[in-house]
């Protein structure tokens, strides 16, 4: 059906792109008038521009001179040029739409130009990424082009997994003992929403609102408003995490040692086997459907726990599931859970005593974070450590919920248009896909299957060792952190030099992840490095300076 609309109207996608060019054929014909601009006359323009939006004009208005502006400063500061792709999709974020941009491209470039045209207003500028370190690094990389024009950009950081680190303002002068946060002065939550431009995850963007929401007086609130938001690999957050919950919860009183009791009766259970559950007999304690992560008692389950709770004397009457019991039930159902369906070191990590859950999409630690209904201290009463009090719901929200807030929404991925129809009607956001500046020349080779996982291992291990012996850069997606760690084992038999990026290395991602292109380096890495991370082939030369002036002890700050 599309097929034959297109043929009878047009592409609706080509036609949007050819009243794209039109503009861009503006703000390149601006691009010697620009380059004659000394620092100073170049710098206010931010100014002039402010006041012309004050005498009436609109930021459509400005956008081609506010484009060209904006690429005349960024050749100056970070020695980078927007071609003419890119300044076709800062069109379409300004427009509230979502830019479909090939890996590659250089989506982190494309936000500067409708973050600095709508940061004019005066009235906030979010982009939103994924996690921590691309924030971060988005500021650090595009910092100084806000900087140069006289626009102050901030970020703000999970203070979870360091209170000390919440939120930061870009300041070049700012000389930092950790070379992490270089250029990152310290700043409170407020300040960073005060700047004209703030980089931070869906998460802190979200957390804050709900904390906003929970406050006595004004002068409390953080956030000042929702006005324009581009969201960077905008299908994870707004299509694979859309229902995903934000929860701020407190303190509720329940009998923890039910939680401890119940990991005991549970551990022992025996699973049925797959050929007992298609004839429907079960054989063993439980049932588990994998599809819908849920398990449930058999009869011979029920019978077991019905006797152990006897004999613990907290069973009333004959029944497990009587009316009597009901308070017990929630308790068994969060064990069985906690022992079935939820793995260490997949779904969580256990880390100085603590469950951290690990993000399903990112594969990231989420600190501070719980799952909820008593899952948790049912997880805690698995692994043996100390089993915290129950929480109670005070605000929670959802991202798509929360994103539907904003005046003005964008977004920006690699892969949208096969979403193009769930962004539509869900969040009414058109999605264009851009053209690549030069042709695409990636070879995309068939899938090997494996008749067996150890076949399919050894393969994996031979392809390595022979790609690395021509000093070629690898890369090994995983799902899961014991599944790198697998991997991990078998090339150490081989003697194979590698770094493992997952949950466990967080810390150390930006360092393994700037060094992944490096010649003859191999690196295991779970989905948390999978998305908007930028690997340079031959390795990051600045990274590797660092690196080295570090290690022999010399003053990286003083370096730089």
């Amino acid at each position: 059906m599309k097929k034959l609309v297109k043929r009878i109207f047009g592409d609706p996608n080509e036609r949007d792109l050819k009243r794209y060019r039109q503009v861009v054929e503006v703000i390149n014909n601006l691009e010697a008038q620009m380059k004659a601009l000394t620092d100073a006359q170049l710098r206010a323009k931010t100014d002039e521009f402010r006041q012309r939006l004050a005498e009436g004009e609109t930021l459509d208005d400005l956008l081609p001179e506010a484009f060209a502006v904006v690429r005349e400063a960024s050749v100056r500061t970070i020695g980078l040029r927007h071609y003419d792709v890119q300044l076709i999709g800062g069109i379409v974020l300004h427009e509230g739409k979502i830019a479909e941009m090939k890996t590659g491209e250089g989506k982190t470039l494309v936000a500067t130009l409708p973050l600095y045209l709508n940061a004019l207003t005066g009235r906030g500028a979010h982009l939103v990424t994924p996690n921590d370190y691309l924030s971060k690094f988005g500021l650090q990389s595009m910092g100084p082009i806000y900087h140069f024009l006289g626009l102050r950009a901030a970020v703000i950081q999970n203070a979870a997994a360091d209170p000390m680190r919440g939120s930061f303002l870009y300041d070049p002068t700012f000389a930092s003992d950790d070379d992490r946060y270089q250029y990152l002065r310290p700043i409170s939550r407020r300040e960073a929403y005060e700047a004209d431009i703030t980089y931070g995850t869906n998460n802190e963007f979200g957390f804050d609102y709900l904390r906003d929401n929970m406050v006595r007086t004004k002068d409390e609130m953080v956030q000042r408003g929702h006005v324009y938001a581009i969201v960077d690999e905008v299908d994870n957050i707004l299509i694979d995490e859309a229902r995903t919950p934000l929860i701020i919860s407190g303190v509720a009183e329940q009998p923890r040692e039910y939680y401890q009791l119940f990991a005991k009766l549970v551990r022992d259970l025996q699973p049925s086997s797959e050929e007992s559950i298609a004839a429907k007999e079960p054989d063993g304690d439980y049932v588990e459907d994998p599809k819908t992560r849920t398990v449930f008692l058999t009869e011979r389950g029920t019978e077991k726990i019905e006797q152990r709770l006897r004999r613990a004397g907290l069973l009333q009457g004959d029944q497990l599931y009587a009316p009597e019991n009901s308070e017990m039930i929630p308790y068994l159902d969060n064990s069985l859970r906690a022992l079935v369906i939820y793995e260490r070191d997949k779904d969580y990590m256990v880390e100085n005593g603590q469950v951290i859950i690990v993000d399903e999409f990112t594969g990231r630690p989420m600190y501070g974070r719980r799952f909820a209904e008593g899952l948790h201290q049912a997880i805690e009463a698995k692994e043996g450590v100390t089993v915290q009090r129950e929480n109670m719901t005070l605000a929670t929200i959802t991202f798509q919920n929360y994103f539907r807030l904003y005046e003005k929404l964008s977004g920006m991925t690699g892969t949208a248009l096969t979403e193009a129809d769930e962004f539509w009607q869900i969040y009414k956001l058109e999605v264009v896909a851009i053209p690549t500046h030069l042709p695409n020349i990636r070879i995309d080779h068939d899938d090997l299957v494996f008749m067996n996982e150890r076949a399919k291992w050894n393969a994996i291990v031979r392809d390595i060792k022979a790609r690395h012996a021509r000093k070629q850069p690898i890369l090994i997606g995983t799902v899961a952190i014991e599944t790198s760690e697998r991997l991990s084992k078998l090339l150490e038999k081989e003697r194979i030099p590698h770094n493992v990026l997952n949950a466990k290395q967080h810390e150390r991602e930006a360092i393994i992840i700037a060094q992944a292109g490096r010649p003859g380096a191999v690196t295991i890495a779970t989905n948390m490095a999978g998305r908007g991370v930028d690997i340079l082939l031959g390795g990051n030369p600045e990274g590797l300076a660092r690196e080295k002036l570090r290690k022999q002890g010399i003053d990286i700050t003083e370096a730089t």
